[in-house]
C-alpha cells in the first residue's frame, strides 16, 4: 500500500518522535523538581488558548467569509465554555456545515 519507505524518511520520523518525547518528558521532569511561580502557572494555563489563537489567525487571514464565521463561533464557544477542545470541534463542524451547504457569501 505504501510502497518502499526510504531509510531517510524513517530516520527523520524516528528522530522527531524521540525529540518530541524528550521535550515532553523533560518538561514534566523539570516541573516535578521546581515549584513554578504563580505567573508561570498562569502562563501554562493560558498556553492552550494561545496555540488556538495562533492557528486560528493564520487560517482567518488566508480564508474567506466561511472561515470568519467559524472563527467567530470558536471564540464564542471558547469564551462561554472555557474548553479549547469543544471550541475547536464546534468550529470545525461549523466550517464543514457552511462549506457543505454550498452557500455563497460573496
Amino acid at each position: 500500500m505504501f510502497g518502499e519507505v526510504s531509510l531517510t524518511a524513517l530516520a527523520v520520523v524516528s528522530g522527531m518522535s524521540i525529540v518530541t518525547y524528550v521535550t515532553k518528558a523533560g518538561g514534566f521532569w523539570a516541573l516535578d523538581r521546581v515549584e513554578p511561580s504563580e505567573s508561570v502557572r498562569d502562563g501554562l494555563d493560558a498556553l492552550p488558548g494561545g496555540i488556538l489563537v495562533a492557528i486560528l489567525v493564520v487560517r482567518l487571514l488566508e480564508g474567506g467569509l466561511s472561515e470568519w464565521m467559524a472563527g467567530i463561533v470558536v471564540v464564542v464557544v471558547a469564551h462561554r465554555t472555557e474548553s479549547v477542545l469543544l471550541a475547536m470541534v464546534v468550529g470545525v463542524g461549523t466550517l464543514l456545515i457552511v462549506r457543505g451547504s454550498g452557500a455563497s457569501f460573496v
